[in-house]
């Protein structure tokens, strides 16, 4: 009680120069770590909240026991204290705040209409600003349905620049009447516009705008006695009806929205988002955020809600499963309206999130528990001072000794931690054929950086006996109480199933055939070998991107830009004449000789 009266007078003392204005504010404990990150339309109103003792949560109140100091950060308007907010929890990770562990960015579907041919391209990761955007799909094949249905009723093309460029007759696609050819003049620019048109009101959801338009100039077209047009139309017509006629009834009358439920069962949380776009379900996908055991299911919704929507594209609206305290604040910063239903199609919707939330809980619970046995099953076969928390394999990767990389993945109880991978260029190893100089130089290297907090339980090798030595001799200088290093080698004939396994001061062994605790060794030691190969893969494929255009005399990265965005490939630059050179915009006739020359030598 008394640390709790403590922290109200903490608080107090900081409302009375607390500003009013939209933003964040930073809570710290003792030792000036912070505790919670959060945001404000009025910063002074919203702190004063913590001064009222007998409205708060339990774990507001441990929190508000353990502030002694308080900053804020101004900002414009509420959707900037939203970016700043998300920023900050990724950052700082405060011990009261939810923490999404969302790395995911979704599939969109982009075009630029400015663009006198514009193509329709998937896309994800940063926008650009003059493209239109829409979605988010769940997943790549939703966006493909969606992508093959605009090129079966629209036939927007969908190459690349450089071979839309470099065209001289109709390719494939507009002999199956799924592209309409612009790159021969097929149709002409103002006609692809139309059509362009068309297909962001068809993504924006505007399907009846749409037949009531396309009916009314078939039936012209018609009368005009313009019958190859009236036919086009007319196949456009039964694409869309049948489109429509495969909605899902619960979905048709949602054009932009997304169902968000947050659901605590069995000691979990989980909350599940539903994308629907134009009357279809753009998929579903589920997230357990950290740090929400203590609070309610409309505090969780809302925490998820700040940091999802700070990084994601929002639909025209949100439906929710609970109803949300401060609203009216996250509408603004998002930019969209949030609403609860408790009748028709979109209360269904969310109790369709609801129950896949649900589902959801079960199978990460039957999941842990079989990644549980695993950890307590391999305590026991390795003789573990403990259950492992935090388990670190290395590979090493390299062709010949050239682009040489190491790698090391991480697991935990909660299965592969991504966020925590690491690679390592290889720097100071003279021989790169010598496997064991190179995981001494990465795991040096490991050790120099490690904390208490990333403190592994077992160290897995890709290697046998000898490397094992090795590491142990590399790290002799280094404390590894606590730490079990085990060396994983392939057993007689490379068979998998039959490694052994090496551990200083024990004799080697296997572990027993097809045996659940075998199948998971073989399971982390396999990912690091996938992530080890595929961090050389693009080392070696970099290394010869810039070797073949980087070291041409005047080509900077402007230039190499370009080239490139105009002819789609290294080879293609190869092979183009000087005359196909010079029309990539900011190449003379003089740099063009220069790079045909590079190439042709």
């Amino acid at each position: 009680m008394a640390g709790i009266q403590h922290g109200i007078e903490v608080i107090k003392g900081y409302v009375k120069i607390a500003p009013t204005n939209p933003g964040v504010y930073r809570m710290f404990d003792a030792v000036g770590k912070v505790l919670y990150v959060g945001k404000a339309k009025n910063i002074k109103k919203r702190i004063v909240a913590y001064t009222h003792f007998e409205r708060l949560p339990d774990h507001i109140k441990r929190m508000v026991s353990e502030v002694e100091k308080m900053e804020f950060i101004i900002v414009e308007n509420e959707a900037k204290a939203l970016l700043m907010e998300n920023d900050l929890i990724k950052k700082l990770e405060p011990k009261y705040n939810i923490l999404l562990k969302d790395d995911k960015t979704f599939p969109h579907l982009m075009i630029n209409p400015n663009e006198d041919f514009p193509a329709l391209r998937k896309s994800r990761g940063a926008r650009r600003d003059k493209s239109k955007y829409f979605g988010p799909f769940a997943s790549a094949t939703a966006v493909n349905n969606v992508m093959d249905i605009i090129q079966k009723t629209f036939r927007l093309r969908s190459c690349r620049d450089s071979v839309f460029h470099n065209r001289e007759r109709p390719c494939m696609l507009y002999q199956i009447k799924r592209c309409s050819a612009p790159c021969v003049g097929k149709i002409s620019r103002e006609d692809y516009h139309k059509t362009v048109d068309e297909v962001i009101a068809f993504l924006a959801g505007k399907n009846s705008a749409l037949k009531d338009k396309w009916s009314a100039q078939m039936q012209a077209a018609s009368d005009a006695e313009d019958f190859e047009t009236a036919l086009v139309l007319r196949d456009r017509i039964r694409t869309l009806s049948s489109i429509q006629g495969g909605y899902n009834v619960e979905y048709a009358d949602i054009m932009s929205a997304d169902a968000v439920a947050a659901v605590k069962h069995k000691n979990m949380v989980c909350i599940q988002v539903f994308f629907i776009r134009s009357g279809q379900n753009c998929g579903n996908i589920p997230y357990f955020p950290k740090h929400a055991a203590d609070m309610t299911e409309e505090e969780i919704l809302e925490g998820f809600l700040s940091t999802f929507y700070a990084e994601h594209l929002p639909p025209k609206e949100i439906y929710v499963s609970h109803e949300l305290e401060n609203k009216e604040f996250l509408e603004d910063a998002i930019g969209t309206k949030i609403n609860r239903y408790q009748k028709g199609n979109k209360a269904k919707l969310i109790e369709r999130a609801h129950e896949n939330a649900v589902a959801a809980i079960e199978r990460k619970l039957a999941e842990s528990a079989t990644v549980e046995s695993n950890l307590i099953e391999m305590q026991r076969c390795f003789d573990l001072p403990r259950i492992p928390q935090r388990i670190e394999v290395y590979d090493n990767s390299h062709n010949q000794g050239t682009y040489a990389v190491g790698a090391m993945i991480v697991a935990t109880p909660e299965g592969f931690d991504k966020k925590s991978y690491r690679t390592f260029n290889i720097k100071y190893t003279e021989n790169t054929n010598d496997d064991f100089a190179m995981m001494k130089e990465v795991l040096i290297r490991r050790f120099e950086r490690m904390s208490d907090e990333n403190r592994p339980d077992v160290i897995l090798l890709d290697g046998g006996l000898g490397q094992l030595h090795a590491v142990h001799e590399a790290l002799a200088d280094y404390d590894l109480s606590g730490i079990t290093i085990i060396a994983i080698s392939k057993g007689p004939e490379r068979n998998a199933g039959k490694e052994f396994y090496h551990i200083m001061g024990r004799e080697s062994f296997d572990l027993p055939f097809q045996s659940p605790i075998a199948f998971y060794m073989q399971n982390i030691r396999d990912e690091a070998h996938r992530f080890a190969i595929g961090t050389h893969r693009k080392k070696r494929g970099k290394s010869m991107f810039k070797s073949a255009v980087d070291e041409i005399d005047g080509i900077g990265a402007k230039r190499k830009r370009d080239l490139l965005n105009f002819f789609g490939s290294v080879e293609q630059i190869k092979a183009a004449s000087v005359t196909d050179l010079m029309k990539v915009g900011g190449i003379s006739k003089k740099t063009a000789e220069k790079i045909y020359k590079y190439f042709h030598n």
